[in-house]
């Protein structure tokens, strides 16, 4: 190769000599733009590729959307920043690994092929896992963890949880959720940690250190997106707008000091453990969008607190604003949103804030402050050096070790609020179960809200251990085990060698759609406790829920109760802790109310039912 590079510099220089010209002496050198070199820092980088940009290019980086709403072309032609993937957005082709790398690989390359190559960021909410994904591990939900309470398993969790979705190429997760549920009505109540904010803020954290490690995967890094700011989980009753929502998106109650105590002081510990995106909250506060308030976003959030990532917006939040969209717009971008998540038109927001831009009505220093948020993301993320899915960490999706590390979760999480006769745990060798409930052998009602799809949705979704193969699992092979979903039984549920087990649940919900005027099983469940509360000598039941319910008059009729939350794929760590291969450990993460007139919290209406932090430890 050098000698024929030797031959062509000869020549070249006899050439020129013949032209009386000046033969090179070196070869020429390539200039690097400075924001593509990786040994540039950050400021550089990102003021580098800001002067070159055009208004476009810069509105396109404020502007998320989702994956069904755009095509390839689209990314490049309106040089979008972010795509996103709803509850339920896997690929239409087929709910797989593969699939979902090449999705999102398909829109990589079409942000790549833009004048400047600016990567896109691609996110979706991994609340409990990478939930969207057929294969993928479902971790409990974080009421659940909450339970358990252990920072080292939620950071061991947030870990699996990225290099999940790393794999597909999706590197931005909406999670954790930080909200501080003070009414558990609330349909997002699961979501939430605890109704502490030392107890939300701590767990979070750990969430945020484990999905957010740069080690997982050089040279990406995966973020997290606490949300949403501020109160989203002290808002009250009645007070939403939002179809027929009772709490969620509402209106949050309390002067300032309530919102500074109980729903800030997470935002502190997720900024101090790296956070580099924040979702705004839905709901208002004093009349007042937060996605609308400078105060909270600007002067609290970016000031105060010192975070320099982005806010982002939440689902069509900005349209909430105003019923103009151009002043919801201006307004929202005014305050402090950097970049808004348009589910389905961006031509729309594009040409809007275009025009405010052009009108005076957004300053130009406001868009640059926002794309500088943006652009420091992504460069610290790694996505201008490898913005493909990691394809070589598709293997770990679903993993034995994931799904160990979920069967723990499970089993910590698991509350024993009572235990007559020290009933549990049950011996394995026991004689004859009678197990009754539909939540027994249903994996997507042990799931819950936001698992494959939005919603989520009643049966066999996703690959996973029930709680009834859990059970059949564990005990001996000369145990009896009948089951049957509404608790009728062709043997003796009243024999001395029996023991019923009823594990009910809600039926999976999400967000407002969940909201909860009654906290109460579905009807076919409460029959099923009927019939099994009359035939049973000895009963046991297991709730399968993303809250408490109210449960007041039947207590008494149970001879041992567990709060099982929203466990997950993996029903045999439920099993687990039945029959005593791990110990119940889990504390209550929130109160649990006697009846409805004690909610929301601090209502004064007597005694709870089980206060904040109990469990039995048999």
């Amino acid at each position: 190769m050098r000698l024929r590079l030797f031959i062509v510099l000869t020549l070249i220089a006899a050439m020129l000599s013949a032209c009386g010209g000046t033969a090179p002496t070196t070869s020429p050198v390539a200039t690097v733009a400075p924001y593509r070199d990786p040994a540039a820092a950050i400021a550089v980088r990102v003021e580098d590729v800001l002067q070159r940009m055009t208004l476009a290019e810069k509105i396109g980086q404020m502007t998320l959307i989702e994956k069904n709403s755009l095509t390839p072309d689209q990314v490049r032609e309106l040089f979008i920043g972010g795509v996103l993937s709803g509850g339920g957005g896997y690929p239409s082709t087929e709910n797989s690994p593969a699939a979902w790398a090449e999705m999102v690989n398909s829109f990589q390359r079409a942000a790549l092929s833009t004048r400047l190559g600016i990567p896109i960021i691609y996110g979706a909410d991994g609340v409990h896992g990478h939930n969207n994904l057929y294969g993928a591990v479902i971790f409990p939900h974080n009421i659940g963890l909450g339970a358990a309470n252990d920072p080292v398993l939620v950071e061991q969790i947030g870990r699996a949880t990225a290099i999940e979705m790393a794999a597909t190429g999706v590197f931005w997760n909406y999670a954790p959720g930080v909200m501080v549920p003070q009414d558990v009505r609330w349909g997002r109540t699961y979501e939430g940690y605890a109704e502490r904010p030392d107890h939300v803020a701590t767990l979070a954290a750990a969430f945020l250190r484990g999905l957010q490690d740069p080690d997982i995967v050089a040279p990406n890094r995966v973020i997290g997106t606490p949300k949403h700011y501020l109160g989203d989980g002290g808002t009250a009753w009645g007070s939403s707008t939002t179809e027929n929502y009772q709490l969620d998106q509402g209106e949050t109650m309390g002067d300032e000091a309530i919102l500074r105590a109980v729903h800030l002081p997470p935002y502190r510990a997720a900024i101090a453990a790296g956070a580099q995106v924040i979702m705004a909250s839905y709901s208002s506060w004093n009349g007042q969008k937060m996605h609308a308030s400078s105060y909270w976003l600007t002067e609290v959030l970016k000031g105060e607190l010192g975070f320099t990532g982005f806010v982002v917006s939440d689902w069509a939040a900005i349209d909430q604003i105003d019923p103009d969209y151009e002043r919801a717009v201006i307004t929202a971008i005014n305050a402090g949103i950097d970049m808004n998540m348009v589910p389905y038109d961006p031509q729309r927001f594009i040409a809007i804030l275009t025009r405010a831009v052009e009108s005076g009505a957004v300053s130009e220093e406001r868009i640059n402050d926002a794309v500088r948020r943006i652009l420091a993301v992504k460069f610290a993320m790694g996505l201008f050096e490898q913005p493909f899915a990691q394809t070589e960490l598709l293997a770990q999706i679903g993993s034995a070790a994931h799904r160990e590390l979920a069967r723990t979760a499970v089993a910590a999480s698991l509350v024993l609020l009572k235990n007559e006769q020290d009933l549990l745990p049950l011996p394995k060798d026991i004689g004859h179960l009678y197990i009754g409930g539909q939540a027994a052998n249903d994996l997507g009602i042990q799931a819950g809200g936001w698992t494959i799809e939005w919603q989520g949705r009643a049966g066999a979704i996703f690959p996973g251990t029930t709680i009834l193969a859990g059970i059949q699992a564990a005990v001996s092979p000369q145990t009896v085990v009948e089951y049957n979903e509404h608790g009728r039984f062709t043997g003796d549920p009243g024999a001395a060698d029996a023991v019923c087990i009823a594990v009910v649940g809600e039926l999976p919900y999400a967000e407002g759609r969940g909201d909860s005027a009654s906290l109460s099983l579905p009807s076919g469940e409460q029959r099923v406790l009927r019939r099994m509360e009359a035939a049973c000598a000895r009963l046991v039941v297991v709730l399968v829920a993303g809250r408490p319910l109210i449960v007041t008059d039947d207590l008494p009729k149970w001879d041992a109760f567990v709060a099982a939350w929203l466990p997950g794929s993996e029903g045999a760590g439920v099993a687990d802790v039945l029959f005593g291969d791990r110990p119940f450990r889990g504390r209550l993460p929130v109160t649990w109310p006697r009846s409805l007139d004690q909610l929301p919290l601090g209502s004064g209406n007597g005694d709870p039912l089980f206060p904040y932090g109990f469990g039995l430890i048999p």
